[in-house]
C-alpha cells in the first residue's frame, strides 16, 4: 500500500462484521408529481465506490451498494480468479479520511500464500455491468472445468425459491431499485443467503463471498437465484462458485446459455407464478 492507506482491524475467519456506520439508503427531497405537485421525500438506495485490493495490490474498483462489503470482495475475487489455489486469511478496511479515520470505501484482501497481482490487472466495473462479455466461452473454457452432475432438484423447489426471494428483499421494499441474489436448497428451495445491491453482479458476488468466508464452497446441493436477467458474466460466477443451478425472473442471454452448456449448470429464466423456461439441463418431476 502507499503511504495513505494503512490497514485497519480485519475481519477473521468465523467472525461476521457488519457495516453499521453508513446505511444502505439515502434521503432525497423530491417533487411528488400528483394532481397538486408537492415536495416529499424519498428513499434511495445508496450508490458508492469499492476498491478492492488483494494483498496491497488494487485490483478492482465497482458502484455499489455500502454493506456486506467484505462478502462483495470475497466474491468479487473468487469469480475474477485472484483466490485460485489460495485462501483468505483476512479482510480489512484501509486507514484514510473517512469516519473514525477509516475509509470504507476502500479494503485489502489479504490471502494465505500472499501472492501480489500484477497491477495490470486492474479492473473498473459498474454496479449494473461486470465483464460485459468481454470473456469468451473458450476462455471459460481454459480457467474452468465443467462441473459434476448436482443432486436431483425440482421445479417446484426453484419456484419455491424464486417466490421466497422476493420476500427476502427488505432493500427492495423500501427502495423499488436494487436487485436480489439467492443460493438456495436444491432439495427444497429453502434460502441459504440472500443479498441486495443496486448491481446484479454484486449482489451475486455477496452471497458468494459469504460461501467463502464460511469455507462452503463449492456450492454443492445449492442453486443460484437471480431477481433480473442472467448475462454471461452471472453464469461465470456461478459457475467458479459451483452452483449446479441458476435461475431467474428475466430471461437469459444466448452467451449466458451457452456458457450454461459448456459448465453443466441447468439454467433456467422467468420463474414466476409457478412456471419456468429452462434453457439448458433437466429437473425431477
Amino acid at each position: 500500500m502507499n503511504g495513505a492507506i494503512q490497514p485497519v482491524p480485519a475481519w477473521q475467519p468465523g467472525t461476521v462484521r457488519k457495516r453499521t456506520r453508513r446505511g444502505a439508503t439515502t434521503t432525497a427531497t423530491i417533487v411528488r408529481l400528483t394532481p397538486g405537485p408537492a415536495t416529499a421525500h424519498d428513499v434511495l438506495p445508496t450508490e458508492e465506490p469499492l476498491e478492492i485490493l488483494v494483498n496491497g495490490v488494487l485490483v478492482g474498483t465497482t458502484m455499489r451498494t455500502p454493506g456486506n462489503d467484505f462478502e462483495l470482495a470475497a466474491g468479487w475475487t473468487l469469480a475474477e480468479g485472484f483466490l485460485a489455489g489460495d485462501r483468505v486469511h483476512r479482510i480489512r478496511y484501509c486507514a484514510g479520511k473517512g469516519p473514525e479515520g477509516n475509509s470504507y470505501n476502500v479494503l485489502d484482501v489479504v490471502t494465505k500464500g500472499g501472492a501480489r497481482p500484477e497491477p495490470a490487472r486492474l479492473t473498473v466495473t459498474t454496479a449494473s455491468c461486470g465483464l460485459c462479455g468481454s470473456l469468451a466461452i473458450d476462455e471459460l473454457c481454459d480457467r474452468l472445468t465443467p462441473l459434476p452432475d448436482h443432486p436431483p432438484t425440482t421445479l417446484a423447489a426453484l419456484t419455491t425459491a424464486a417466490a421466497s426471494l422476493r420476500s427476502a428483499q427488505p432493500l427492495f421494499d423500501t427502495t423499488g431499485s436494487v436487485h436480489g441474489a439467492a443460493a438456495f436448497s436444491l432439495d427444497d428451495g429453502s434460502l441459504v443467503e440472500v443479498r441486495e445491491d443496486i448491481g446484479r453482479h454484486n449482489a451475486v458476488d455477496k452471497v458468494t463471498g459469504r460461501l467463502v468466508l464460511d469455507d462452503r464452497l463449492p456450492a454443492t446441493g445449492l442453486g443460484l437465484l437471480l431477481s433480473g436477467r442472467v448475462s454471461v458474466e452471472l453464469v461465470q460466477k456461478a459457475w467458479v462458485a459451483g452452483f449446479g443451478v441458476v435461475g431467474a425472473v428475466g430471461g437469459p442471454t444466448s452467451l449466458a446459455v451457452d456458457a450454461a452448456r459448456a459448465a453443466n449448470i441447468t439454467l433456467a429464466g422467468f420463474v414466476r407464478g409457478g412456471h419456468a423456461n429452462l434453457y439448458n439441463g433437466t429437473f425431477d418431476s
